[in-house]
């Protein structure tokens, strides 16, 4: 193994450990130390080590219980770093093509049911790649490439990019692809369309308002 693979298998593995104390304090703010690391098979140490970390970068709060116990909390920023950490780890690995597909074929197939058309894509890249494809395959009409997160301007494999959130208003559904900040993307389409209408793989773990504590 070279330095570099050594490298990339460290940030693999920290990007896990984030990711599984980041989703266990969203499912339970009661959540201890002792059983975050039981739950990740990791040493308490590591494990409080890891929440220390997520604590002064701001993505959990701590406030005191009663019986001098710990609740925990995701703030805003750390909604955004599950996200943001989920679609990166998994854009990594060997399941992603196959668990895109998946989805997005699912989620085009619900608006084709539901005749919300036409469907404009939030973000490019790989995702929205798979999208393309997945389109076909359930007959849906995409529209158009909405850009959020970035200022790139030109065709999308022939889809026309339109600039800013507001534009989701003139579209029937959106599906985000954006796998860089589809947290945040979520976050500001959040009131142009009925929430419904904002499509989301599961597996970016994008937290909607109604879930948040």
């Amino acid at each position: 193994m070279t330095s570099g693979s050594k490298s990339d298998a460290v940030t693999q593995d920290q990007a896990e450990i984030t990711i599984g104390i980041l989703s266990a304090i969203e499912q339970d703010s009661r959540v201890t130390q002792r059983s975050l690391a039981l739950e990740m098979g990791i040493a308490l140490g590591m494990a409080n080590a890891y929440l220390k970390r997520c604590v002064k970068k701001g993505f959990v709060k701590v406030s005191q219980v009663p019986a001098n116990r710990y609740a925990y909390y995701l703030t805003p920023k750390g909604f955004s770093e599950k996200s943001r950490l989920t679609a990166e780890y998994l854009s990594q690995s060997f399941n992603f093509f196959r668990a895109a597909r998946h989805e997005c074929t699912e989620l085009l197939g619900r608006c084709a049911e539901r005749d919300w058309a036409p469907v404009a894509l939030v973000g490019s890249g790989d995702l929205a790649d798979v999208a393309l494809l997945c389109a076909r395959d359930v007959d849906i009409e995409l529209a158009a490439v909405i850009e959020v997160a970035t200022s790139e301007d030109g065709p999308f494999h022939g889809l026309p990019r339109v600039m800013g959130p507001e534009a989701a208003a003139q579209y029937g559904a959106v599906l985000i692809t954006d796998m860089q900040t589809p947290q945040e993307t979520f976050d500001r389409l959040t009131g142009i369309l009925p929430d419904e209408r904002l499509l989301a793989p599961q597996f970016l773990h994008i937290s909607r308002q109604g879930d948040r504590r």
